[in-house]
């Protein structure tokens, strides 16, 4: 019989200790320590009081609690003297059934691991959906991770016990995140769209009008019918719109959504989750027969990566009347034009102009997000209120020295580009860490024709400055820019810059930030506020309409654009309980 909050609430210390046994392995301490919190209101604030239980006990115990746990597949699995909740999610991930090959690999990962570290290796292997992974992705991940340096590793055990340890608890409950299981799965089935010279090697890549992304875009519409949306339209530009009508004709809409395409080889999630979060809502108020006082527009929009053509934010820019009409002449490296893919997809280019809204017609605008960062990963949480999307400014560049002869040419006579700008990153480094929230990278650098014994007197780089508000981040490019200047007059070279993109911060309407907060407060979970590095269609709505965002935490250190992008169907059911919260809070206004 599946336990209770009420029971665990009401029983004695003993008891409950009892009652949640086996949660962490040969470890009742952990439990024991998080009842001091009772009573809890919710499955998420006990897991996240057992979190902190771990957090603030140190390094020691933390090493013991991962010395507890057995070896995968290893001496205790053969021995059969495994735990009853490590024997069936070994079990489940087809570790007991391993061949000889399999078995052997696993052995000696598991010997060069414990040398490595002096601990087994953890993986919460029943997987992020809590259907267990494949023995190819508990190799690949054993492999990978034995890479990593010791501290990272240590959290990365312990996050990972955190994972094993809210399974079992759903399991003792009874508990089932199925809007969470159904959100998960529907980025699964989409992530099956995929381009040629991608989809062959199982990696995604959907990007502006091609095959793979209309694909998408009638799988959306059709997802959006079943879950009830009273209309579903492909527009002018591609984007995928479902309308849930008010209860009144008069009532106004809630604007939600996020972007369905991807960057090459990326992941299943980025943008994707926030189409099928507010789906899931929408698709229980038509299931209960319910209306709101507000209708919900929910967008897949269909450009934001800027993957294809230079258009970034093409979908969520044509809803706030930013398309520029020479974007069209545009070409892909195949030369074909945007006029061309969007004629030949069926879009009626004329109409684009009529997909302007009229933000006196909406109450805002929201967007729930992967974070796409190590930050809600490593502190254990699993949801972070948005406070700004941090703006962004980036320059393409040049600096110009002298090529000449490695070998006699004296240090001291050397007009060396590639230190100067060698110089220049190490600079940003520290005046980004200045601020602590900002961010400044050079990711393109390269030395055209160089040669391994020539002194570089060409560079290529790019600047990219990030950061919570206009003024910091143009502080930070003015510091920067100065100490360009600085360099190269010092180091007599000569350099160029061009601005190639400039995006203003959008700080959180604070009224929409504060539903996003009671909504996590209302969830048993910390509410953590922080802002966001990357941008987001929340940049271009705010433009004519108040906006705020939420993220889910991201797995594998938070990692985005990138195959091992993921999050667990557990915190996407948060997701789409603090998003029904919201709605609920926006109907008792």
């Amino acid at each position: 019989m599946a336990l209770t909050l009420e029971q665990l609430n009401t029983a004695s210390v003993a008891e409950a200790v009892a009652l949640l046994d086996g949660l962490y392995e040969h470890s009742p301490w952990i439990a024991e320590a998080a009842l001091a919190q009772r009573p809890f209101t919710s499955l998420a604030q006990l897991k996240h009081a057992m979190v902190q239980v771990l957090a603030q006990a140190g390094v020691q115990p933390q090493l013991d609690l991962i010395r507890a746990h057995p070896e995968l597949a290893g001496k205790a699995m053969v021995a059969k003297s495994l735990t009853a909740e490590s024997t069936n999610e070994q079990n489940k991930a087809g570790l007991t059934a391993c061949t000889p090959e399999e078995f052997a690999r696993i052995q000696q990962l598991n010997a060069d691991y414990n040398a490595r570290f002096g601990f087994p290796f953890i993986l919460a292997v029943r997987g992020p959906r809590g259907l267990g992974l494949s023995k190819a992705e508990i190799i690949d991940t054993f492999a990978r991770r034995s890479l990593n340096l010791p501290d990272y590793e240590r959290a990365e055990a312990i996050r990972n016990i955190h994972r094993i340890a809210e399974i079992r608890l759903n399991d003792k409950f009874g508990y089932e995140p199925t809007e969470g299981n159904d959100v998960w799965d529907w980025q699964e089935k989409l992530a099956q769209h995929s381009e040629p010279g991608y989809a062959e090697k199982g990696q995604l890549t959907v990007t502006y009008l091609t095959d793979a992304h209309r694909a998408c875009a009638q799988r959306i519409s059709h997802w959006m019918r079943d879950c009830g949306f009273d209309e579903v339209e492909i527009d002018a530009v591609g984007n995928v719109v479902g309308r849930y009508q008010p209860a009144t004709p008069e009532g106004k809409y809630l604007l939600t959504g996020s972007h369905y395409d991807t960057v090459r080889n990326g992941g299943k999630y980025d943008g994707r989750l926030g189409i099928f979060v507010p789906m899931a809502c929408v698709r229980a108020l038509h299931r209960a027969g319910k209306r709101l006082p507000f209708g919900i527009e929910v967008v897949g929009f269909a450009e934001e990566e800027g993957q294809r053509y230079k258009a970034t934010f093409l979908g969520s820019g044509a809803l706030i009347g930013d398309f520029q009409p020479a974007w069209l002449d545009q070409k892909d490296a195949d030369g074909i034009t945007m006029r061309e893919a969007m004629q030949h997809a069926g879009l009626c280019i004329d109409d684009i102009p009529k997909l302007r809204r009229d933000a006196a017609d909406y109450l805002g605008f929201i967007e729930v997000h992967i974070e796409q960062g190590p930050v809600l990963n490593e502190l254990d949480i699993p949801l972070g209120v948005v406070t700004s999307i941090n703006g962004g400014v980036r320059y393409a560049c040049e600096m110009y020295g002298t090529a000449s002869h490695a070998g006699t040419t004296p240090m001291d006579r050397r007009h060396d580009a590639a230190l100067g700008v060698a110089e220049l990153g190490l600079y940003m480094e520290q005046r980004a860490l200045q601020d602590g929230d900002s961010v400044a990278t050079i990711g393109m650098l390269q030395v055209p024709n160089g040669s391994i014994n020539v002194i570089p007197g060409r560079c290529q780089f790019s600047l990219d400055m990030r950061a919570p508000t206009d003024p910091q981040r143009d502080a930070m490019a003015k510091d920067v820019l100065a100490k360009l200047e600085e360099i190269a007059r010092r180091r007599g070279l000569q350099y160029k810059t061009e601005l190639a993109m400039q995006a203003a911060a959008a700080p959180s309407a604070p009224e929409w930030q504060a539903r996003w907060e009671q909504a996590v407060a209302a969830l048993g979970v910390p509410v953590f506020r922080m802002p966001s590095g990357a941008g987001h269609d929340a940049m271009k709505l705010h433009e004519i309409m108040p906006q705020a965002m939420l993220f889910t935490r991201g797995l594998n250190g938070g990692i985005s654009h990138n195959p091992r992008e993921s999050t667990t169907s557990d915190d996407m059911q948060l997701a789409v309980d603090a998003f029904g919260h919201v709605l609920q809070q926006l109907a008792s206004e």
